[in-house]
């Protein structure tokens, strides 16, 4: 039902406020009307998100069934009161053709923190395995940037900062272990369990570091991601895509949220090949884990000078995405 939304509206997709039942009945199906609207909405968050993320190089997404997002509308949570196994049920209705599901749910203790601290919102997200819910939760003002840190992302060390001190710097065993273990074995669960958990305990600490934090806006670098440039060899990759860059921001990104810290992000455009005491690009610069400038001669770790150029290009330029210096040639 997505996917026929998606042909509808590709690639000027309406505004949401106008779903009304004539663009909605478009689409004929057995669905009601609400459970074709949510999929109506869900096609048009689709679409605003491949174009923000992919610009004109934007291809037709898909939606490949494996989760949906559903509001209050055709879903009702509620407390169980006679089942001593499970907790609470998702009674989803007005599916069409009379159809309805009930889905037990187990609540577990980070459910009931969120619950303690803020508010459950109305909209769920639906897979095979699992009931996802979010909260609105009051954390407060953030603090006064008095003190700013850049943040390098890497596998010798997980996070380098700009005052040359590194955290994690045993996530490369972890990620040998998963890279080890069968693909889809209960060994790489557990593995790829050990392996989030140290990412979640070195995010915990990387916050408590400053009031502002900068890192890379990682992206496109994972083992299934086509390199024509050979900026990355394909073990490295295939090493980043094992622990998920995405999941270590993210972490990040949320820990920061709890603790009122500022979260910022620049583009890592060269950021591994510039000196961060002269300004100076060369990737000749680059070797191994040691940085040292061609240019001026000054040396440093490389994952060190890449967090001061992070920090660098936040405090003296534009940052995010975008962020590209114009490189001028002087003959």
């Amino acid at each position: 039902m997505v996917n026929c939304f998606i042909d509808l509206f590709w690639p000027n997709p309406p505004k949401k406020a106008e779903l009304l039942k004539p663009v909605v009945d478009s689409v004929s199906s057995w669905f009601s009307y609400r459970i074709r609207k949510v999929a109506a909405r869900e096609a048009i968050d689709m679409i605003q998100s491949a174009i923000q993320r992919d610009g004109d190089k934007t291809k037709k997404p898909l939606h490949r069934g494996k989760r949906m997002q559903i509001s209050d509308k055709a879903v009702r949570f509620q407390e169980s009161k006679e089942s001593s196994e499970f907790d609470a049920w998702l009674h989803l209705s007005c599916i069409g053709e009379k159809v309805i599901f009930d889905i037990p749910l187990k609540q577990h203790r980070h459910f009931h923190r969120l619950s303690l601290k803020g508010k459950r919102l109305n909209a769920h997200i639906i897979t095979q395995d699992y009931v996802q819910f979010s909260f609105e939760i009051e954390t407060g003002e953030k603090r006064e940037p008095v003190k700013v840190a850049g943040v390098d992302t890497g596998i010798k060390a997980l996070a380098s900062l700009d005052n040359g001190e590194h955290l994690g710097t045993d996530i490369e065993s972890h990620i040998d272990r998963v890279k080890r273990c069968g693909h889809g074995k209960k060994g790489q669960q557990r593995a790829v369990r050990a392996l989030r958990q140290r990412i979640d305990e070195v995010a915990k600490e990387v916050v408590t570091k400053a009031d502002l934090l900068v890192v890379e806006k990682l992206a496109g670098i994972t083992k299934n991601t086509k390199n024509p440039k050979r900026r990355l060899g394909k073990n490295m990759r295939r090493s980043i895509g094992r622990w998920n860059v995405g999941y270590w921001l993210r972490r990040l990104q949320q820990q920061c949220e709890w603790n009122r810290v500022s979260f910022r992000s620049v583009s890592p455009y060269r950021t591994s090949q510039t000196c961060s005491s002269c300004g100076h690009v060369d990737r000749r610069s680059r070797d191994g884990e040691m940085f040292r400038c061609i240019a001026c001669g000054h040396e440093c770790n490389a994952d060190v000078n890449a967090a001061r150029n992070i920090l660098n290009r936040f405090l003296t330029g534009a940052y995010g995405l975008g962020c590209k210096p114009e490189l001028a040639k002087v003959s």
